[in-house]
């Protein structure tokens, strides 16, 4: 990723699947790691398991949240259908990290599971393995920190 380069990440899933939870704590370690960042969320129908998506963008500078059409870096979907529903916003050459991808079927029965999809995302971005581990502190409670942790490491030490 060169310096003045604007990377687009867009997390897709259902109500209920930690869709606004892996997003925060991505657009946290992308500050951590001194990027510019801006978010955007649509929560739909989130409480009866609806469509629930997170658009980030991070940079040296980023003057807008808002992802345009077809130029998504780095598709994470946490359900196989808004996988499906999302991969046309994806750029030629772009990530799709879904429930397909590294045992993340297995993984995303749990909770946890989205952070074994962030620790495959890790892997895509510039941001050390600190600001990760940083961001994922803040913003998981305490009691379910070292599940949270281990299934990121999970993740990360899927992808070869």
């Amino acid at each position: 990723m060169s310096g003045e380069e604007t990377r687009s990440i867009l997390f897709a899933g259902l109500g209920g699947q930690g869709i606004l939870v892996a997003s925060g704590i991505t657009a946290l370690a992308a500050f951590h790691a001194g990027y510019d960042v801006k978010q955007s969320e649509v929560h739909g129908m989130a409480q009866r398991g609806g469509s629930v998506s997170s658009q980030i963008r991070f940079g040296k500078k980023v003057h807008s949240p808002l992802i345009p059409q077809g130029m998504v870096d780095i598709l994470v979907a946490v359900h196989a259908r808004e996988s499906a529903r999302s991969r046309s916003q994806v750029r030629p050459g772009g990530v799709v990290i879904d429930p397909s991808v590294a045992n993340a079927e297995e993984e995303l029965k749990n909770k946890w599971g989205n952070l074994y999809l962030l620790g495959i995302l890790s892997h895509y971005l510039p941001f050390a393995p600190e600001a990760w581990h940083s961001a994922i502190r803040s913003v998981v409670p305490e009691k379910y920190l070292e599940v949270n942790m281990a299934a990121f490491d999970r993740g990360t030490a899927s992808v070869s």
